[in-house]
């Protein structure tokens, strides 16, 4: 499974990355968790507001609120 969070590194989305990581563990699956920071990178991923998760090339969400970890679990199993 593939996971991108994307955002330039601001505190949510560090936030992000934290939570999608712990999800990542909790759910005991194997993924790989890629953090994006590039600009142009997260805008080609069609990003308009970051932080940004993107599961298997498929956007889960952007923006804020952030997702509870909860729903990260089930953007995360949706995808597997």
């Amino acid at each position: 499974m593939d996971i991108k969070v994307l955002g330039p590194g601001c505190v949510n989305c560090r936030k992000m990355e934290e939570m999608t990581r712990t999800a990542v563990k909790e759910l005991g699956i194997e993924a790989k968790v890629e953090k994006i920071t590039d600009i142009g990178e997260i805008a080609r991923n069609g990003i308009l507001s970051t932080p940004g998760l993107i599961v298997n090339n498929k956007l889960k969400h952007s923006g804020k609120p952030l997702p509870t970890i909860e729903k990260i679990k089930e953007m995360i199993k949706a995808e597997a």
